[in-house]
């Protein structure tokens, strides 16, 4: 993160943004273009020099060689685990997922606070505008809420004894009214997320589907992430097999055999109702075949998909070339900070590009496929498309700019592979999120937190769970 002084940013609420580039994403680039901005929107885009002309009164800010786009959006992630990254590193999935468990056991509500402080403010210098999250205890919230961010935050709810499934639903439906009460209704969405298969009794699929139905919350699960989990659903093998979910927290431990299903994750999801509402994502689906995909497809689900961690803890790779063939509506995720080495979405989409063009050569992914699934792809997949992912008159803005000056390929010829193959977090310079200026690399960020605070914070944290 830039070591820069807290506060000294102003608050725009109308402005002129002109760079060398505007990259819209759903229309063509324009070259020497500005983007208008009033009241947390997008009223228009065009040429920089006809829009200084057209409205002389508002206030230009310039960004120089710099492309112009829709705010990133992360569709996984879990902020409060940011301070864990490192920590339990270079082992498999089955290893790690205990591991990580058992340390994040040991934070406070105020370390996972700190922690998804810090979360948030590297995303918002990285350029990601919307986060999708996963929570328990509501401290994600309350950091997304402090920090400006547009999100959905998912309460998490699981348990494994059928007798327990009323009260859990029960505690979250409470946790989920109150996080409501207590956040932004213009930039946070509160949503629903069963655990993992294996640490749910199948009833509780049902009840959170019947819930989201009458609430018209989201839900979000993972589904069929790790070659652990297959063989567990399937064939009551692997480490997950003695291995479970259970209590308020996410603790491992002891537990009768699973008994085999015989049918692989999303069939299982699938018999139990976990796709019947009408706002539904799946994150990870790497080990699905055409009968899953074709399924996932009906139900209209959409899929949150992980290269990057997928490949860092050896789950496999997600069809990403079937998924959008298929038509289903996908985006990209960070997932687990506890797992990754940065929330960095220019490397999710250079990653998984370059990943699957090297396994599938029938499907050669390009740029502006990438691009798209990092923006308005991710927006689909959260039923935003019609407030962000794109730069367009109307919609909310959540803009970003990308320094492009010392880029490899200069002179440019296509600044969308530009921004894809060779830009990094580094090269975010301005980042605004429904309408208020929340980073620029000069001023630092306009957050409500101490950037120097949080980092010692979160250093403190790190120091009591490594040892």
């Amino acid at each position: 993160m830039p070591n820069v002084a807290f506060g000294a940013m102003r608050y725009y609420g109308r402005m002129l943004i002109c760079a060398a580039h505007i990259i819209p994403v759903t229309a063509p680039v324009i070259d020497d273009g500005a983007v208008l901005v009033r009241d947390g929107r997008i009223v228009e885009i065009g040429g920089a020099q006809r829009m200084k002309s057209r409205y002389p009164q508002e206030e230009v800010r310039d960004l120089g060689q710099a492309a112009i786009m829709p705010g990133l959006v992360d569709c996984h992630t879990h902020l409060e685990y940011s301070v864990l990254r490192g920590l339990v590193h270079d082992v498999p999935y089955a290893e790690w997922l205990a591991d990580e468990h058992a340390k994040a056991d040991n934070m406070t509500w105020d370390d996972r606070y700190d922690s998804a402080t810090l979360g948030c403010m590297e995303m918002i210098s990285g350029g990601i505008t919307t986060v999708a999250d996963f929570s328990s205890t509501g401290a994600s919230l309350e950091a997304i809420q402090n920090t400006g961010m547009r999100a959905v935050v998912y309460r998490s709810v699981g348990v494994p004894e059928k007798a327990n499934v009323e009260g859990a639903v029960a505690n979250a439906v409470k946790d989920i009214q109150a996080w409501k009460d207590s956040s932004d209704g213009d930039r946070i969405t509160i949503g629903i997320a069963p655990k993992a298969l294996h640490a749910c009794h199948p009833s509780l699929f049902a009840k959170v589907n019947a819930l989201a139905e009458e609430t018209g919350i989201p839900v979000a699960m993972h589904v069929a992430g790790s070659h652990e989990e297959y063989n567990y659903i399937k064939r009551g093998s692997t480490p997950l097999s003695v291995r479970g979910i259970s209590g308020s927290n996410d603790s491992l431990t002891d537990r009768p055999m699973w008994l085999p299903t015989g049918v692989s994750p999303v069939r299982y999801a699938l018999n139990w109702d976990a796709f019947n509402s009408q706002n539904v994502l799946a994150v990870h689906c790497v080990h699905v075949d055409d009968y899953d995909v074709e399924h996932l497809l009906e139900e209209d689900v959409a899929i949150a998909v992980c290269t990057r961690c997928n490949a860092q803890l050896g789950m496999g790779l997600a069809p990403l070339d079937k998924f959008i063939n298929a038509g289903l509506r996908v985006g990209l995720g960070t997932d687990s900070p506890a797992a990754i080495d940065s929330a960095d979405m220019f490397e999710e989409m250079r990653l998984g590009m370059l990943i699957h063009r090297a396994v599938n050569r029938d499907n050669f992914f390009s740029c502006q496929t990438m691009l798209e699934l990092a923006t308005i792809g991710g927006a689909r997949a959260l039923r935003m498309e019609d407030q962000i992912g794109s730069l367009e008159p109307g919609k909310r803005a959540d803009i970003i700019a990308v320094d492009l000056s010392s880029s490899h390929q200069s002179p440019l010829v296509d600044p969308v592979s530009a921004v894809v193959t060779g830009s990094s977090t580094s090269d975010v310079i301005f980042t605004m999120i429904n309408g208020v200026v929340r980073f620029t690399q000069e001023e630092g960020w306009n957050v409500g937190a101490n950037p120097q605070e949080a980092m010692r914070r979160g250093a403190t944290i790190r120091g009591k769970l490594r040892d």
